[in-house]
């Protein structure tokens, strides 16, 4: 009676089939891949530092326009 034999498990997988049809399983499969997908390219995109580009052209072009400014 604690374990469930070949036979339960044709009748558990007849029962869902004819819930959900054959085309809706791997449908609702590839959607939760998608969704485990994007939660490890969010996770992974948390751990990285995030660095600031830094453009020494627009540095000394500010300075000079604000030392231009001054004078």
């Amino acid at each position: 009676m604690g374990t469930f034999s070949v036979w339960h498990w044709l009748i558990v997988l007849v029962v869902v089939l004819l819930l959900f049809g054959r085309g809706k399983i791997p449908e609702l499969m590839g959607d939760m891949a998608k969704g485990i997908k994007s939660f490890k390219k969010g996770m992974s995109d948390e751990d990285e530092p995030k660095t600031v580009e830094h453009r020494p052209e627009e540095t000394v072009a500010s300075t000079k326009e604000k030392a231009g400014k001054t004078s």
